[in-house]
């Protein structure tokens, strides 16, 4: 198996360009016609609805633009200051039975934040029956990654949402990831100064992948 690729983009990457750009990577490294990815990149301000999304947690469709995509999970938000993460891994390659073991999986995604963040002095962890990595605070616990993944013959894409620096009040139109009673946080809002090539940087020593 080739060495994972590791892409870094300085541009903001529309959402419709990323997704057909992922499209065309997982079948190609399905064919095993190329390496397997990991793209980090950040969106302009947009909502994605994943597969189990329900309108009345879009409170404000005029906010921003709303994206439905293939991804699994419910509304969330996307924008500058927040690092996506495009894990584009052959699953079916790496299980030792061919069979993904994608609860696996999602928990291997949840680690790697949770070692970033403890990278940073931040205590990350999960809780049952809420995806994705999170942290008191004052206000309580609140999500500071979220976590979206799909499969395509065996190999994996969408990934993760590390809040860096985004703005926060646009969360506000939506009811994040379908979780009313948790609010969401960032570095930046923990009192944590970091650059994207500082969490770039960690995010590549910390992946759980060779």
């Amino acid at each position: 198996m080739q060495a994972i690729e590791w892409q870094y983009e300085s541009r903001p990457v529309s959402y419709e360009e990323a997704v057909a750009a992922m499209e065309r990577r997982v079948a190609a490294v399905a064919a095993g016609e190329t390496a397997e990815l990991v793209w980090l990149l950040e969106h302009p301000a947009l909502y994605t609805a994943g597969t189990s999304a329900k309108e009345s947690d879009l409170l404000d469709p005029a906010r921003l633009p709303v994206f439905k995509t293939g991804r699994g999970g419910q509304y969330t938000y996307h924008g500058p200051g927040q690092r996506i993460a495009y894990v584009m891994l052959d699953l079916k390659r790496r299980a030792a039975d061919g069979v993904p073991d994608l609860r696996a999986y999602v928990q291997s995604l949840e680690g790697w934040i949770i070692a970033v963040l403890a990278a940073l002095g931040v205590e990350g962890f999960t809780r049952d029956g809420r995806i994705g990595v999170w942290v008191d605070t004052q206000a309580g616990e609140q999500k500071i990654a979220a976590i979206g993944i799909r499969v395509r013959r065996g190999v994996s894409y969408h990934g993760i949402a590390l809040n860096i620096c985004p703005d926060l009040a646009h969360y506000r139109g939506i009811i994040p990831c379908g979780i009313s009673e948790h609010g969401v946080t960032s570095l930046e809002a923990l009192g944590i100064a970091c650059t994207m090539a500082e969490v770039d940087k960690l995010m590549h020593q910390h992946f759980p992948y060779a």
